[in-house]
């Protein structure tokens, strides 16, 4: 019977770590569908904006809970151009965590898609470093839609960071101030199997490309594969 409980023991131990990593590995396949899906829209992200991104934030079914306090939660990924200055291909992810709320009385709940573009050095490298408020660390705009919108507007040539959500089949530009985005180095253990920073999954190269990531970058590089930004 001891031997028995022993074996039990070391089959959970053992079924934790896969756990979290599979849950981790379906986060980063859900964003790589929720950023071809946004991509392949008629009336999508501007594409001389996204051009102009260095890194690219995926935010699958965000929580937005409501009860006196209005607020958000949520957990993606981060993919970034290559390089010190963010001008090679887009490379392995790293994990992401939202969070932040607004006061203000709001009713009900849902959830929602949500995509970040960090259009700046600063921004990017702000967020692989610690937590970053969005409008207080970072200029943060609702991002414009369309296709064929320009990024010289006086709203993205200021933003270093634009935010856009799709909920219902709906694609818009929305505000995150107040928010916070920080590195998730807990997720990116799950996820790459041992202890890893943000940091040297963009800059360094630490770890290869895994399986769960590969149409989320697959879709970047056929959508935008030469930054187009003056960094």
């Amino acid at each position: 019977m001891k031997k028995m409980w022993l074996s039990l023991g070391l089959v959970s131990l053992l079924a934790v770590p896969a756990f979290a990593q599979d849950k981790e590995a379906d986060r980063v396949e859900n964003s790589g569908k929720v950023i071809k899906e946004i991509l392949n829209a008629p009336d999508s992200i501007p594409q001389s904006v996204l051009d102009k991104a260095d890194c690219v934030v995926v935010l699958p079914s965000v929580l937005k809970f409501a009860f006196i306090f209005g607020g958000s939660y949520g957990r993606g990924v981060m993919t970034c151009r290559g390089g010190k200055t963010f001008h090679g291909r887009w490379g392995a992810p790293t994990m992401i965590a939202l969070g932040g709320g607004s006061a203000g009385l709001q009713i009900g709940g849902n959830a929602t898609d949500f995509v970040l573009l960090l259009m700046s050095p600063r921004s990017a490298t702000s967020i692989l470093k610690s937590k970053v408020k969005l409008g207080g660390d970072a200029t943060a705009a609702a991002g414009p839609v369309g296709r064929t919108a320009s990024a010289e507007t006086d709203v993205t040539l200021r933003a270093e960071i634009l935010s856009y959500s799709r909920a219902r089949g709906l694609f818009a530009g929305i505000s995150l101030a107040g928010s916070t985005l920080r590195g998730d180095n807990g997720a990116n253990k799950n996820l790459y199997g041992k202890d890893v920073s943000a940091q040297d999954i963009v800059f360094n190269k630490a770890e290869p490309v895994p399986d769960c990531a590969k149409e989320l970058l697959a879709t970047l590089q056929k959508a935008s594969p030469v930054n187009k930004s003056k960094n």
